[in-house]
């Protein structure tokens, strides 16, 4: 198994970590999370079987300021992830939050 973890300088990605020693954990400065249309050729040259997405804007404060950039992190990007594992047959194992948006 190959495993990505994005999110993972977060708390619950250092944690993933811990226990995924071998998993690659790209910063941000490697993966801009906040643009997933970049994330698409780097899933393609590293081809993970399993991706484990800790990735969260959560400053709430901020995320009110920076809705756009929010809504990217916390919706775009899982639903990257969902369809690039779909495409190419990858365990999505997602991890969410309801400090940004409420969920309705």
């Amino acid at each position: 198994m190959t495993a990505l973890i994005t999110g993972g300088t977060g708390q619950v990605g250092s944690a993933l970590r811990a226990l995924l020693p071998d998993a690659e954990a790209p910063g941000r400065r490697v993966l801009d999370l906040s643009e997933p249309a970049g994330l698409v050729p780097y899933l393609e040259a590293r081809r993970p079987t399993a991706i484990l997405n800790a990735a969260a804007y959560t400053a709430v404060d901020r995320a009110e300021d920076e809705p756009d950039t929010a809504f990217r992190i916390n919706a775009d990007l899982p639903g990257c992830l969902a369809g690039w594992s779909k495409r190419n047959d990858a365990l999505l194992l997602h991890y969410s939050t309801d400090y940004v948006f409420p969920g309705d």
